[in-house]
């Protein structure tokens, strides 16, 4: 039989193990709270953008995390603004595509989002740009375009595409 002193000894040494472990895996920097993704959707969203942007990105590992990074919250801002009626809709597209049986019958993924290649991504995508269904179309339409405004309304991706920023800019009064 355990005795109370060894209960309270296991349950220390469990307690700072699992301190300990949480220490280490924690990122160097935290990630922006978002407010309309969750963490599954989000991951949706991860592995959309290298498929949508391409060669856009930058070719470095850790820039191309940074920039991923930095279009899915973008993208979480963008979609922020929008009525409660279309984050609705686009939260439950997201969700459908993280569901793993949705996941399978409606882009064609056996495995997790995070787990998907470039090409399979950018087949998913090409079924539903072409698909016979407006609603596919439409989802199509909805992501690429909301990923394409996250990543080239952020300053930085202006200089990749030539673009020098608008002659002016409005600063926010104090």
């Amino acid at each position: 039989m355990l005795s109370r002193r060894r209960f309270l000894q296991v349950g220390l040494a469990g307690t700072a193990l699992l301190v300990a472990a949480r220490w280490l895996d924690r990122s160097a920097a935290p990630p922006a709270p978002l407010h309309v993704l969750d963490a599954d959707r989000a991951r949706v969203i991860e592995a959309l953008v290298p498929a949508v942007l391409a060669n856009a990105l930058p070719a470095e590992a850790a820039q191309r995390r940074l920039a991923i990074a930095e279009v899915v919250a973008a993208f979480d801002r963008a979609v922020s603004g929008l009525s409660p009626a279309v984050q609705g809709e686009i939260a439950d597209l997201l969700g459908l595509l993280h569901f793993a049986p949705t996941r399978i019958a409606l882009a064609g993924l056996t495995s997790p989002w995070q787990e998907a290649s470039v090409e399979d991504v950018n087949a998913f995508l090409s079924r539903w740009r072409t698909s016979r269904f407006d609603l596919l179309r439409a989802g199509y339409q909805a992501l690429t375009q909301l990923i394409q405004a996250a990543w080239y309304g952020n300053p930085q991706s202006w200089g990749a595409i030539g673009y020098p920023g608008p002659p002016f800019r409005f600063e926010a009064a104090p």
